[in-house]
């Protein structure tokens, strides 16, 4: 059984949307774009290095991966993360495309939910989903999240898409990992651990 790991950047107030620059995602007249980069620090790089090095395949939707199919195959090779992120292989949600060109790429067919299930029931590594916010809130109200990796920056956007939006299914987590870096950002790793508990005081 193949595990579906959430790997995403957010701001304290939980926006997900564009951190990697202005022109990345300005849906709903998003203003915000590029926050990351301002509240980054070498730590968080090798955080996500780590996420890496253990995964097998990407998970992506269809404006992340145009995001990064016109990006990493002319990324400067010195990057290292971009030998990495074009030989490992993508599985891509759409409703719209056709077809994938970016080198390792297989559309999935059919439905979602469906062919996720079928590549969770399939050999191989974990399968990390980055970004794709949309894609990782239909993967998290079917049950079919293994864990998130989650970096949280020490910055307040106050609108934007949010990965735990209205009407996220309420799900306890255990921490598998949790610490903050010189800059200020949570780097955190949580597993779903059923439905939350309740009391009182």
């Amino acid at each position: 059984m193949r595990e579906i790991i959430v790997c995403t950047f957010l701001t304290l107030d939980g926006v997900m949307q564009a951190p990697g620059g202005p022109d990345e995602d300005a849906e709903s007249g998003f203003e915000h774009g590029g926050w990351q980069k301002p509240v980054d620090d070498d730590e968080v790089g090798v955080a996500i290095a780590g996420w890496y090095q253990d995964s097998e395949a990407m998970l992506l939707g269809r404006k992340t991966y145009d995001i990064f199919a016109s990006y990493w195959p002319t990324a400067d090779p010195a990057n290292p993360f971009t030998d990495r992120m074009n030989g490992m292989h993508k599985y891509v949600a759409s409703r719209t495309l056709t077809s994938v060109d970016w080198q390792n790429s297989t559309l999935l067919e059919g439905d979602t939910v469906d062919a996720v299930r079928a590549l969770k029931a399939s050999d191989g590594g974990p399968i990390n989903v980055v970004g794709s916010g949309d894609l990782a809130q239909t993967l998290m109200k079917n049950g079919l999240v293994d864990e998130y990796r989650l970096t949280i920056h020490p910055v307040i956007i106050g609108t934007g898409k949010r990965l735990f939006a209205d009407g996220a299914i309420p799900t306890a987590l255990e921490p598998v990992s949790v610490s903050t870096t010189k800059g200020g950002t949570v780097v955190g790793v949580y597993r779903p651990n059923g439905r939350p508990s309740y009391d009182s005081y």
